[in-house]
């Protein structure tokens, strides 16, 4: 969807001043997309109390892509998820002189079928 790639180019670039590391489809489900992003910067400066437990710093950003959706005209829920990367999957030196990260953010947009059936009336 062209809307998702103006969100992780544009929009990123506005907010965090680089683009997403890599939009992609979900292999499992038509309606779902995922941005990725391997140094987000809610969660790289933020630190959760362990009483906290599943507190996500970057769902602030899911909220920002909702909106940004949402406005245009395409309805979807926004997740955020902090993934364990694979071994060798991102190596490249971090730009925050912290210590290397051991997971990826990862936004998880699924689409209302409205959305969907749209979409697919508009490439015929």
């Amino acid at each position: 969807m062209s809307m998702l790639q103006f969100v992780s180019s544009s929009v990123w670039k506005s907010l965090f001043g680089k683009a997403a590391d890599s939009l992609e489809r979900s292999i499992d489900h038509a309606d779902e997309f995922m941005i990725v992003d391997y140094e987000p910067i809610t969660s790289t400066f933020v630190s959760v109390p362990q009483d906290l437990g599943q507190l996500s710093a970057d769902a602030y950003v899911s909220g920002i892509i909702a909106g940004v959706l949402d406005g245009a005209g395409f309805s979807a829920r926004v997740t955020a998820h902090s993934v364990e990367l694979e071994d060798g999957e991102y190596s490249k030196q971090n730009s925050t002189g912290m210590p290397p990260r051991k997971d990826k953010a990862v936004f998880l947009v699924k689409f209302s079928p409205e959305v969907l059936s749209r979409d697919a009336a508009l490439e015929r």
